[in-house]
């Protein structure tokens, strides 16, 4: 799989997003936040994952205009919270991100979490703002097979994402079948289990044997399963060491190794019995 940093993957509306970006989750709104962002664009990333929930869009948005990139180079993903569920709710909250970000428009946008009775009615805004032309793609988050049902039974624009905790210890593989089938890209949060299995023995054995860090053999085990992957750092060794993963593949025999770790481990947010 010949892949750089700015590889891209198709979405099912004719744009298409990077493989590798910037998770934001946690990272603390003002210096610590611009910092991040800007170091990333100028190693090469060119996506960045934030959430209104974060609450550091204005710090993403003030790093995307100092980079001095052309707008249309960075893919930038924020998130509608709980509490802005229902139709009227999710158009304001998309607006409040916008202009906290202070963009002009967003890549995708993402129902954060599929808050019971009202991610229909949110669902039905996210078509309207995409309709708009203010958000090149829509999308969802922690969304289960059943969630996804009831979208795909009612929708009128198909989601393109569905952005979920995803790693060889929560491998959701029929999640992830069931997304191909219709055409959705699986986005993988949490891609480093946020760090409770760097030290797993049979991960720092591959690692070993290709010269690389656990961290980074995971990040390269969801590129190699063809996922979105955005790992979470403010600390720029980091986000360059997780970036340094398109220069060596896995064998087929390596990656068997790590396809058979799943123990159904969370380490966010646990959608499954979301009703």
């Amino acid at each position: 799989m010949d892949l750089r940093i700015d590889s891209r993957i198709d979405l099912n509306n004719g744009t298409s997003i990077p493989r590798l970006g910037l998770g934001m989750y946690q990272i603390p709104d003002g210096s610590v936040a611009e910092h991040a962002v800007l170091y990333a664009l100028e190693i090469g990333y060119r996506h960045i994952d934030t959430a209104m929930m974060y609450g550091n869009e204005s710090s993403v948005g003030r790093a995307i205009r100092e980079s001095g990139l052309p707008r249309e180079d960075i893919f930038v993903t924020t998130k509608l919270w709980n509490d802005d569920h229902g139709y009227e709710a999710a158009i304001d909250a998309f607006q409040r991100s916008l202009d906290t970000l202070g963009l002009d428009y967003i890549d995708l946008y993402l129902i954060h979490w599929p808050v019971e009775t009202r991610r229909s009615n949110s669902w039905r805004a996210l078509e309207t703002i995409s309709g708009q032309g203010l958000c090149r793609a829509i999308g969802v988050s922690n969304y289960m097979i059943r969630h996804l049902d009831e979208l795909l039974a009612s929708c009128r624009v198909r989601p393109a994402v569905n952005q979920v905790e995803f790693s060889p210890f929560l491998n959701q593989t029929d999640l992830l079948d069931r997304c191909r089938q219709e055409g959705i890209v699986l986005e993988a949060y949490s891609p480093l289990t946020k760090g409770r299995r760097l030290d797993d023995g049979r991960v720092k054995a591959v690692a070993d044997a290709i010269g690389r860090s656990p961290a980074q053999v995971l990040i390269r085990w969801a590129l190699q399963h063809d996922l979105i992957v955005i790992p979470k750092s403010a600390r720029p060794q980091h986000i360059l060491a997780n970036a340094e993963v398109f220069d060596f593949t896995m064998s087929d025999e390596q990656m068997a190794i790590l396809n058979g770790l799943n123990e159904d481990l969370r380490t966010s947010w646990d959608p499954t019995n979301q009703p």
